[in-house]
């Protein structure tokens, strides 16, 4: 029985169900993919893998909306029964949410797949790190400097 000055609180209905979630963090509003044909254009796209996750990424088509950035999470039944598979995917929701908000780019859809005993193993800063260095990898932005070095002689020069 409820009390009469309490109120009546509902649930939204965004809120129920697997609907899609929008997590508006630092820079950019993150969506989570839900459609298996969304899941399969990404996995036709670039990819890069590291010690504890994979991640797929793909620049929006033209007729598809650009705003805001995708991301979609999965990890097969290598990973673990459903709690560890559910654990994995928690800590990939967590890095996204800190990494992919600050150097994902408008217009992209990710995927993340979670890693058997990696992806729940590892350090949560190593997570991070290796995110970031997928992502750097996915979007082309190379380790090292391209082009001969402005202070060093070229070859057959004095």
């Amino acid at each position: 029985m409820t009390p009469p000055n309490a109120p009546m609180v509902m649930a939204p209905a965004e809120a129920k169900g697997s609907q899609s979630v929008d997590l508006s963090c630092q820079n950019h509003t993150i969506v989570t993919l839900q459609k298996r044909a969304d899941f399969l254009r990404a996995a036709r796209a670039r990819r890069q893998g590291t010690s504890s996750l994979l991640l797929q990424g793909r620049m929006r088509a033209a007729d598809e909306p650009k705003d805001g950035i995708r991301v979609g999470y999965t990890c097969s039944k290598k990973v673990g029964n459903a709690v560890k598979r559910n654990h994995a995917k928690r800590r990939l929701r967590e890095a996204a949410r800190a990494v992919i908000s600050e150097f994902g780019r408008e217009g992209w859809d990710y995927v993340l797949i979670g890693k058997a005993g990696d992806t729940s193993a590892r350090p949560y800063h190593l997570l991070l790190k290796d995110l970031r260095y997928a992502l750097r990898k996915v979007h082309g932005v190379s380790e090292k400097p391209s082009g001969p070095q402005p202070n060093r002689p070229q070859e057959g020069q004095k």
